[in-house]
């Protein structure tokens, strides 16, 4: 799958976002290193903390498909700027993939790529000693 298709399928999850509140739609899509693909979208809810962004949607189905190695996310908005994950999905991504690629889109179908330790790069990590 290469970056146009993962947009592609970031663009049909956004139009099934429920965005009752803020009327601002997104998807994302999320391929692992095994090929595996999952979709999310946002989900708003009346007490904005319950609200489940789009990317954190998709990073836990691949969660609880046991498909722990991700590759790339991609996300599409209903907006006309390049749609960015928020710093809680940022740190949510640290956790399973520190060198994950994230590729955001605009309103006129451009896209950019990024590496997650650009756009966090003091990540918060537990160390656990084993």
């Amino acid at each position: 799958m290469d970056t146009l298709d993962l947009i592609n399928l970031a663009r049909e999850a956004k139009n099934k976002a429920y965005c009752p509140y803020s009327h601002f739609a997104v998807g994302a899509a999320l391929l692992s290193k095994q090929g595996g693909a999952y979709t999310g979208a946002n989900v708003e809810n009346a007490s904005y903390g319950l609200t489940l962004c789009a990317e954190r949607a998709a990073i836990i189905k691949a969660v609880n498909a046991g498909d722990l190695e991700l590759d790339t996310i991609c996300l599409s908005g209903s907006g006309e700027g390049y749609t960015y994950p928020c710093g809680a999905c940022l740190q949510v991504m640290a956790e399973f993939a520190p060198a994950l690629k994230v590729v955001v889109t605009d309103g006129q179908g451009n896209y950019r790529e990024h590496r997650l330790q650009e756009l966090l790069p003091w990540q918060f990590q537990w160390n656990v000693e084993e």
